[in-house]
């Protein structure tokens, strides 16, 4: 399989001309508050598409299909969970970042703890946030195998080093207005590959929709109380609940575009409205899951994948008229971009404020910049390591999911011991967060408990075991100013 000339050249036109887009945003970087947070200048709606963007990877795109092909729309009980998760960050998180200016997650849980847990919950976030990039990387790399015969490394390759490019350049401003343009592009391009779907499968939807009903493939609500299923209405709205209040109140990569925002209300405003949008585009992707099962029992039933997540890509490769398939191929690179300048942006900054600065504070502008821009590069390289590591993953959503959820329990425990109680100490919170991550490592690799579970179980552990600790141990080092 190969793509034609015509699709080659939509990549090729797509790929430079976002990335010069990008490099429109270079000239407007002077200090870290317009690198890390485009100067707090940015209208929420363009916040709100570009959480939706760094939420929605290449991952949602290829392996979400892959979810309703094998099974239904059972997913979606995790999408409702995540628009509860909103509601929760709006209350409690969002109110204390717009305490004073704050560049990362992380500043808050020193000016709650102390330099020791702010260290630690900073770490814990560059190892996991890269782990897990590296396998969302990776992803990329099944899509243009399949389109254009590159290797995995090649592909990796060029797209790593065009989005290096316009991040070390432009700094936040240049990854959230980059965001909103690729996300119309593979919203846009979605759309079109399921229009095409319903002109494929004789009767169209009608026939998509008569198909899938009668095999189940439409059903959302499972309210069965096996713990172990992955997907049932209470680990749905449970655990995405919390997978969403751990990764976009606690993660920098989310929580960079909240503290980007004017004020408090437009940061709310971006969180709640990108909710409704990441409920529309799971149904969509979902909804052209099922389609493409009905395709392939009608016209391949003998058709047989690797893996799910080949299944969306292979159908836009072989299937789709020239220049469509160019179209989508290109919007799944432009969620690979999106998600990849938003972790590299992220990371760095981490990086920068939460380590660096903190030993040297009196850093003149001029060289914070410099070395903004360097963390930025060397964390492409990392990235593109992990990315080459992370190629025997089966099936990528989950594993990407997987890894970043195993994290976000003893972060979001953390930060909930800060938020919701006076009598937690950081000595004792930084022994509730490290039982909240041993009990999810354990749970990960030697137990069949599903991941729609590991943040809630985290969470529950760090904060008893982080409150009860404590109550019986005392701060070795004092709380020090943010």
């Amino acid at each position: 399989m190969r793509l034609h000339a015509i699709d080659v050249t939509v990549i090729v036109v797509y790929l430079i001309c976002i990335t010069l887009f990008g490099l429109r945003f270079r000239k407007s970087q002077r200090s870290l508050r317009d690198y890390f947070l485009a100067d707090r200048n940015i209208p929420w709606w363009a916040i709100g598409l570009s959480i939706v963007a760094a939420e929605t990877s290449t991952l949602t795109i290829i392996s979400t299909p892959a979810n309703s092909y094998a099974g239904n729309l059972g997913f979606l009980q995790v999408v409702f969970g995540y628009l509860l998760g909103r509601i929760i960050i709006c209350l409690i998180f969002i109110p204390q970042y717009f305490k004073g200016e704050m560049f990362t997650a992380y500043e808050l849980i020193h000016r709650r703890f102390g330099k020791t847990l702010h260290r630690l919950t900073a770490s814990v976030f560059l190892i996991t946030r890269a782990a897990a990039e590296g396998v969302r990387i990776f992803a990329v790399s099944i899509v243009v195998s399949i389109a254009l015969g590159v290797s995995d490394v090649a592909s990796i390759a060029i797209i790593m080093a065009l989005t290096l490019i316009y991040t070390f350049e432009g700094g936040l401003a240049a990854v959230v207005w980059t965001d909103v343009v690729q996300m119309a592009i593979y919203v846009g391009g979605t759309i079109i590959g399921a229009v095409m779907l319903t002109h494929l499968v004789p009767g169209g939807w009608h026939a998509i929709y008569t198909a899938t009903a009668q095999a189940g493939k439409l059903q959302v609500f499972d309210f069965s109380l096996n713990f172990f299923k992955t997907y049932t209405f209470w680990a749905g709205l449970i655990g995405g609940m919390f997978l969403t209040t751990a990764s976009h109140g606690t993660d920098q990569l989310m929580v960079q575009r909240l503290l980007a925002a004017r004020n408090q209300r437009e940061s709310k405003k971006a969180l709640l409205g990108s909710g409704l949008v990441i409920l529309m585009m799971f149904t969509l992707f979902l909804l052209v899951g099922a389609g493409l099962w009905v395709f392939y029992s009608l016209h391949h039933p003998e058709a047989r994948f690797a893996s799910g997540d080949r299944v969306f890509p292979t159908f836009i490769v072989k299937y789709m008229p020239h220049g469509i398939s160019g179209l989508l191929i290109a919007a799944i690179l432009a969620a690979a971009m999106s998600n990849l300048s938003a972790a590299l942006n992220s990371l760095s900054s981490t990086t920068v404020i939460d380590f660096y600065m903190r030993f040297r504070p009196a850093t003149p502008d001029r060289e914070q910049m410099v070395l903004s821009r360097v963390a930025t590069l060397i964390w492409g390289v990392v990235l593109f390591g992990l990315a080459m590591i992370s190629r025997q993953s089966h099936n990528v959503l989950e594993t990407g999911l997987a890894l970043a959820s195993v994290a976000y329990g003893g972060l979001l425990g953390v930060f909930l011991l800060g938020l919701l109680t006076k009598r937690a100490r950081q000595t004792g919170a930084i022994a509730g967060m490290l039982c909240g991550l041993a009990l999810n490592g354990y749970i990960w690799k030697c137990t069949h408990i599903p991941w729609t579970w590991y943040v809630t179980l985290g969470t529950t552990t760090t904060f008893i075991a982080g409150y009860l600790a404590s109550l019986v141990l005392t701060d070795a080092e004092p709380k020090q100013p943010a």
